[in-house]
């Protein structure tokens, strides 16, 4: 089986409350959330997990003191020697807006989404918000549905609850199987002893908590979505 790398690029950075992330705890701790961009390596295409946030703001020393470089898209692709144009592929964990503002630069790039957070995506409930209804146009998307290899090496998971339709992307590594979370969730979400915590923002819980547990017991290398430590990293695998 092919291996690949994983190279984590910040794209952005959110301050929230740490309940956002874990259901029933820690709420009224502050923290920082990254937005990642992640760029797998080791194949014929660009393969990008998730685009990020198209803008925002944050104090110009923060990355300093969270100890990760925060780019915009371009520059932080740059960092890889690509540029938009050059991505071939798009695998999206799920369709909250912090993942999927920059697609409509890729223009190249063939856009992975499962049936459940396509459909979910084009007629939201009004509960969950974080729908943009304009982050697809003009791009290609292959809507696939379930678990499904994708690639020599790559392949999704199907982990719904925090989003409809959530997806969790595999791979192979010379250090075993990375598999980054399909949903929100840090550090906390999947503590040393005991099973994993559901995130905070669902829109069923009973699915989240399954879905965690799940990619808990997958993962050899376990990516949560937004945790710190990631950002620190220059390559994963």
């Amino acid at each position: 089986m092919k291996e690949y790398t994983i190279h984590p690029l910040v794209v952005g950075v959110n301050e929230t409350d740490q309940g956002v992330m874990t259901y029933l705890r820690d709420y009224g701790k502050r923290i920082y959330l990254p937005i990642y961009v992640f760029v797998i390596k080791g194949g014929d295409k660009n393969i990008l997990v998730d685009t990020g946030l198209e803008q925002f703001v944050v104090a110009d020393d923060l990355g300093e003191k969270l100890g990760m470089d925060i780019l915009e898209f371009e520059d932080a692709l740059a960092t890889q020697s690509l540029e938009p144009k050059d991505i071939d592929v798009i695998i999206h964990t799920h369709l909250h807006n912090d993942h999927c503002e920059n697609d409509y630069k890729c223009e190249n790039a063939k856009v992975y989404v499962q049936q459940a957070e396509f459909d979910f995506f084009q007629d939201p409930h009004p509960i969950d918000h974080r729908y943009y209804p304009d982050v697809l146009d003009g791009v290609d998307v292959e809507i696939i549905s379930g678990d499904r290899e994708l690639f020599n090496g790559i392949s999704v998971i199907f982990s719904p609850g925090h989003s409809v339709g959530g997806q969790s992307v595999c791979v192979n590594t010379k250090q075993g199987k990375a598999v980054i979370t399909g949903f929100c969730a840090n550090e906390k979400n999947f503590p040393e002893a005991g099973p994993a915590v559901a995130p905070g923002v669902h829109i069923d819980v009973r699915q989240a908590y399954d879905s965690a547990q799940k990619i808990k017991n997958e993962a050899d290398i376990l990516i949560p979505l937004h945790a710190m430590w990631v950002g620190r990293e220059s390559v994963i695998g």
